[in-house]
């Protein structure tokens, strides 16, 4: 029986090979994009979950009230692991970290001759007990016997030695500020890939930090982050009702965070904090993904019972003659069903292809590494998908085929139902509404993106590098820095040059408790980001003074400070030039106000800013005059060896760094254009294949128009009216689904674009020109056949 139901579906198939094709296209393209967004969806779920104990396992995280609204933070006091395991009976282990987003570039490795820029990362004993680690070589247990010890990565090793063999127990040089010093190789770990959001090359003991920062033992510092593992059966939002006051019982409750529990695993998709509630993040893009898949996959199931119901009449007669000689209901439903799950495993294999092809490309988009491997689960998954795709596409099919009357059919009387006409159309209507909104979203997400890259942040990121130097506040060598970076305007091609600490790009520190003339104790709680730059750091990226002047140009320098105008507005100073503000211990002299400029994400507004002149920094940044870029270059290299031997010169320009803040929204938005492109291409075949079935279905009446004076436009108009008015309510459908969604999308955003009325017009010419020329070659075919051979009888 099952043998004879694939040889007819398999003839029915090759019978009608343009019906066939247009569906195995459809399904394969469908299926294809699904598997794609599939492997990249299951990637980004991957990230973070690494840990044996990845369920228990929580980040501390602290937030408090400033009059911008609450800020959350990850960073926490250096001792307060340890006092949350001594304090908390839920808490069974707990763990500092100096990660290596708080050292910026990192520090600078020597062995022998060479040197290599380094990420670290300080950890304590109990890190291990957490954190899945694997060491290729070396006992991790060692590395705490003293402050001396260091593990290196496995590509950082073979980088620095060229092998990872024999090296345990080598002594290699470290330079970064005060953690510089000799250290001793005692182990060699495997970097895990799915650790996305901390990336470092060296582990060392965090007893360093508390020795050269000792102020880390202080409840009011906030520089480690700090990990905790519950035990198991603890009520979690409890234990986060508890740990709240934490900091605040231990030193003054006004000037103390307030502490939360976020899940470790959960740091990468859900990263984004809005007034110190967790408002998305990147699971964001992941939800829209799986979303455009179902989608996608939908529309071509719907294209292939279209296309099915369309050309059912070529198939009666035979419905008819099976009832006639016995077959059952079921039994017709069972064959049809066949068919559509042979066309699906059809497509599937032309789309296992597809995939194949196309994994390099995506790949290079997406900025991963996906693999498409045969597993069991993958294989189950896979064909679960093919099988529901195969059920979904035949089912309408297969049960409106099966339920023609024998009679009618052997008669030659049956007819398009009304209900059959209206599902039709409303299935044509229901692709095309969402093909409509994927070209709105996709024009919109470009154009957000574009003004993302185009924008005015109030400096200027043209033609301007950055590269690092060693940070060492030993006083000869910040003269010998500060005076490599002054050397360096005197190289032709060179605008300017000046030094900054950390950068321009959201990571700099932050500073509270500030005192100056007039203020009140609200005011005193105010929260300013911390830019500390050094000389020409200002002229050089083009930021403009409002008022004032710019820093001394000497020794003075040290003792002023320059505020952005968010920030002298939330002070309430009238005349702030000349004031004495007290920040960190010292009194500072406001000597100007910069203009507002974005120093963070363009997620968040402009916030209150202080600019404070720096002994010296570790990165310098040089603005180079257009066209003599490439000499330039060679002779900053020159320099660079020069006052740094045995260090190879990287660097970056500003404007890529800038981009890469938003790499997410950029490539969502690639991805969006091609899998929109694919979805409109998937529609366009089902409508391709409706057009060619309603010229074929009015042949008579176009030849009967034909003979008594219509002429081609006319004839082409009378089959390419219906499906512009199906499109037109698609259009009147689609445009406000398509509002709300990206005006919530864009609300995201501190700076957007308006959506306007032209995104729409746009929008509804384009879905009206691809309906046009879809199926104007179907039209204009029909409008230009013999008359003669249509008349005939069949």
């Amino acid at each position: 029986m099952l043998k004879n139901y694939l040889k007819i579906a398999w003839r029915s198939l090759l019978k009608d090979r343009q019906f066939t094709l247009l569906n195995l296209l459809g399904l394969s393209v469908g299926l294809a994009c699904t598997l794609l967004i599939g492997l990249w969806v299951a990637d980004e779920f991957s990230m973070e979950r690494y840990n044996p104990n990845d369920a228990r396992l929580y980040q501390v995280m602290s937030r408090h009230k400033t009059d911008n609204g609450v800020v959350t933070g990850t960073y926490t006091p250096g001792i307060l692991a340890t006092a949350m395991k001594k304090e908390l009976p839920q808490v069974e282990d707990a763990t500092e970290v100096l990660p290596s987003s708080w050292f910026d570039a990192g520090g600078v490795v020597g062995f022998g001759d060479k040197k290599l820029k380094a990420m670290p990362q300080y950890i304590d004993s109990n890190y291990f007990s957490l954190f899945a680690c694997r060491f290729a070589q070396g006992d991790r247990r060692q590395l705490f016997v003293d402050k001396q010890g260091v593990a290196l990565s496995e590509p950082f090793a073979r980088a620095l030695f060229g092998t990872t063999d024999g090296i345990i127990g080598k002594t290699i040089h470290y330079d970064f500020f005060d953690f510089t010093g000799d250290f001793t190789v005692r182990g060699v770990f495997q970097p895990n890939p799915h650790n996305a959001t901390e990336q470092f090359d060296l582990l060392f003991n965090y007893a360093i930090v508390l020795s050269v920062r000792n102020f880390l033992t202080a409840w009011t510092n906030s520089d480690p982050h700090t990990y905790i593992l519950v035990k198991p059966g603890t009520d979690v939002a409890k234990l986060d009702i508890q740990i709240a006051p934490f900091v605040q019982n231990k030193v003054d409750k006004g000037a103390a965070n307030e502490l939360f529990l976020a899940k470790f695993r959960d740091r990468y998709l859900y990263n984004h904090y809005e007034n110190g509630v967790q408002s998305g993040g990147r699971i964001t893009y992941v939800r829209i993904f799986i979303i455009i898949a179902a989608f996608i996959l939908l529309i071509a199931c719907i294209n292939f019972m279209n296309l099915s119901t369309a050309r059912a009449a070529h198939r009666a007669k035979e419905v008819g003659i099976k009832k006639v000689v016995g077959a059952g209901r079921t039994t017709l439903v069972i064959q049809y069903l066949g068919e559509s799950l042979l066309v699906a495993f059809l497509s599937l294999g032309v789309g296992l292809l597809m995939v194949q092809l196309l994994l390099p490309a995506f790949n290079e988009i997406t900025g991963k590494q996906l693999h498409f491997t045969f597993s069991a689960p993958l294989v189950l998954t896979v064909l679960g998908m093919t099988v529901l795709t195969g059920l979904i596409a035949g089912s309408y099919p297969a049960f409106y085929l099966s339920a023609f009357r024998p009679v009618a059919v052997l008669k030659g009387t049956l007819r398009s139902s009304l209900g059959e006409l209206w599902a039709r159309k409303g299935l044509v209507v229901f692709q095309f509404t969402l093909s409509v909104i994927f070209i709105a979203g996709v024009l919109i997400i470009y154009r957000q993106v574009n003004y993302i890259e185009t924008r005015d942040a109030g400096y200027s990121r043209d033609r301007v590098i950055q590269f690092g130097i060693p940070l060492d506040m030993d006083s000869a060598k910040i003269v010998a820095s500060n005076s490599f970076i002054q050397s360096l305007n005197n190289i032709p091609g060179v605008v300017n040059a000046g030094g900054q600490l950390h950068n321009l790009l959201g990571n700099h520190g932050n500073a509270g408790g500030l005192n100056w003339p007039g203020s009140s104790g609200d005011q005193r709680k105010l929260e300013f980001a911390n830019i500390e730059v050094g000389p020409n750091f200002l002229e050089t990226v083009g930021i403009k003074l409002k008022q004032g002047r710019n820093f001394s140009p000497n020794g003075n320098a040290m003792r002023e400070i320059i505020f952005n105008e968010t920030a002298i507005n939330a002070m309430g100073l009238k005349d702030p030039i000349g004031k004495t503000v007290h920040v960190f211990d010292e009194d500072r002299v406001i000597v100007g106000v910069a203009k507002d400029f974005n120093f963070e994400s363009i997620y968040q507004g402009v916030k209150p800013a202080f600019f404070r002149s720096y002994p010296t920094g570790d990165q310098v940044l040089l603005r180079i005059r257009a066209g003599s870029e490439g000499a330039t270059i060679a002779a900053l290299k020159t320099a660079y060896t020069k006052f740094n031997p045995g260090m190879t010169f990287e660097f970056k320009y500003l404007d890529d760094e800038y981009r890469r803040l938003y790499a997410s929204e950029i490539r969502v938005g690639v991805l969006a254009r091609y899998f929109a492109g694919l979805a409109i291409l998937i529609s366009c075949l089902g409508l391709f294949g409706l057009a060619a079935f309603t010229a074929q279905k009015r042949k008579k009446e176009i030849g009967i128009r034909k003979v008594i004076g219509a002429s081609v436009v006319e004839v082409a108009y009378l089959l390419s009216r219906e499906f512009l008015v199906l499109v037109g309510v698609a259009i009147a459908i689609a445009f406000p689904i398509a509002w709300v969604a990206m005006r919530h999308w864009l609300d995201g955003f501190a700076y957007r674009v308006d959506i306007g009325y032209g995104v729409f017009v746009l929008t509804a010419l384009a879905a009206i020109l691809i309906t046009i020329v879809t199926i104007s070659y179907q039209s204009i075919m029909a409008a230009t056949a013999n008359p003669v051979e249509a008349l005939r009888s069949e």
